[in-house]
């Protein structure tokens, strides 16, 4: 009988999903600013993300919003943050289920956003017929609705934060390269300024809202991912499993571990494997041990 053996696979500096993420963005805000020097095409108006009830908006437009961005410093930002979070979470979860999860992302921010636009039309907007915007400029409201256009990966690189921060919980980002904060503690500070932007009715032009979406539906695919294996049958089929343990929990006895024992086992695996992240950090992947390979390894499959 043969043995298996475990073979992590190498952890990659620019994953192909990352990368390729970061040369579609650059080339959409190439071609952004080259139709609107040659041509005067804006082309935010064409791809970024409209108001549902705005004669501008199509459905492509929830995913294409994401490839776009308002300037160079929009763009830096979130590809930084992209390649940063997106490449980790990319080397512990493998490609496909990285795309899936940025995309859905991406696409419920705008799902989310397009409702908050609606609440703010109802409660707004849809008295009036035209919106003054200082002064002589009176515009009808036809117009001013296409006028409410998301571009930005923000929202897909906030579930990435969340996922980070879920599965590295203990780990440091230096805020501001400087500010040493563990992840956890990163991901609901970041939320809660999201949140209460939103809700205060913030006027800066950020989609408050679309990035707390992206954090909620990373959310619950991740849920899903854990609790169910990635499918709403698999959900329930882990449900009905757990309710057949129970069933047969007199056939089968173990004592359980205290909530003391189960502590301390889950601040040794968190401090051991945040040795190993700086590790990697420091020297990189390939200079680990089988040992600290297979360890990181039992240790994603637990996210």
């Amino acid at each position: 009988m043969t043995q298996q053996q475990f073979r992590p696979s190498p952890y990659s500096f620019l994953p192909p999903v990352v990368k390729n993420l970061l040369i579609i963005n650059g080339i959409f805000f190439l071609a952004m600013i080259a139709m609107d020097t040659v041509w005067r095409i804006d082309l935010s108006k064409t791809l970024g993300l409209h108001y549902f009830k705005a004669s501008d908006f199509h459905p492509y437009q929830l995913v294409t919003y994401m490839f776009m961005h308002g300037s160079f410093g929009h763009l830096f930002f979130n590809m930084f943050a992209l390649w940063m979070f997106g490449s980790t979470m990319e080397n512990v979860w493998g490609s496909k289920r990285f795309f899936i999860f940025y995309m859905v992302c991406g696409i419920g921010a705008g799902l989310v956003q397009e409702v908050s636009q609606h609440i703010y039309f109802l409660s707004e907007l849809s008295n009036y017929t035209t919106v003054n915007l200082g002064g002589r400029n009176i515009v009808p409201m036809s117009e001013y609705l296409n006028m409410m256009t998301t571009v930005g990966a923000s929202g897909a690189i906030y579930g990435l934060l969340l996922a980070f921060g879920m599965t590295f919980p203990n780990s440091y980002i230096y805020l501001y390269f400087f500010l040493p904060l563990k992840a956890k503690w990163f991901v609901m500070i970041y939320a809660a300024i999201e949140l209460f932007s939103g809700f205060g009715g913030s006027a800066d032009g950020v989609a408050h809202f679309a990035h707390l979406g992206g954090m909620l539906f990373g959310l619950v695919l991740i849920l899903m991912w854990r609790n169910g294996n990635g499918s709403v049958g698999g959900f329930f089929d882990n449900i009905r499993r757990k309710m057949r343990n129970n069933d047969n929990r007199f056939n089968t006895y173990s004592r359980p571990k205290t909530d003391e024992q189960y502590n301390r086992e889950r601040a040794d695996d968190e401090a051991r494997t945040d040795e190993i992240l700086e590790k990697i950090a420091k020297s990189g992947y390939k200079n680990l041990t089988d040992e600290e390979k297979e360890f990181l390894f039992r240790q994603s499959k637990k996210q």
